[in-house]
């Protein structure tokens, strides 16, 4: 399958096929006679990966850890479950900045509820910020 062909079917472009290839998580397709990529149905199954990996916020190069793993011969699994491990506690501490967030602006936009233009200090932009 030539390049903008498995471009298509994956949803992504040339250009990223070649940076991914590039970076080793697609291995080199093979050449046609013409010198245009030949790609195997298994680089569909692998881009479907790449993808599902990146839905689930596992950077490129824990892909690739990934991926490496498996072109050895051996099951991922463990590793998988450490990185998921790794991004659900990542997850857990954005959600409790966030929350903080959410209190901190809360609070402002209830002390701004009323505002008062005229007891503004000038020197002020706003004081609910």
């Amino acid at each position: 399958m030539r390049i903008g062909e498995l471009a298509h079917a994956t949803g992504t472009t040339t250009k990223t096929l070649r940076f991914y290839e590039e970076q080793g998580l697609l291995p080199p397709a093979d050449r046609t006679q013409a010198g245009y990529r030949d790609y195997t149905p298994n680089a569909l199954g692998r881009l479907d990966f790449i993808h599902r990996g990146q839905a689930a916020g596992l950077t490129l190069a824990q892909i690739k850890q990934i991926l490496t793993i498996r072109d050895t011969g051996a099951a991922p699994c463990g590793h998988v479950r450490d990185l998921l491990t790794e991004r659900i506690a990542d997850l857990d501490t954005q959600l409790t900045q966030l929350t903080t967030l959410r209190n901190t602006l809360t609070t402002l936009r209830d002390q701004a509820a009323h505002p008062e233009p005229d007891t503004c200090s000038p020197d002020q932009v706003c004081r609910y910020l």
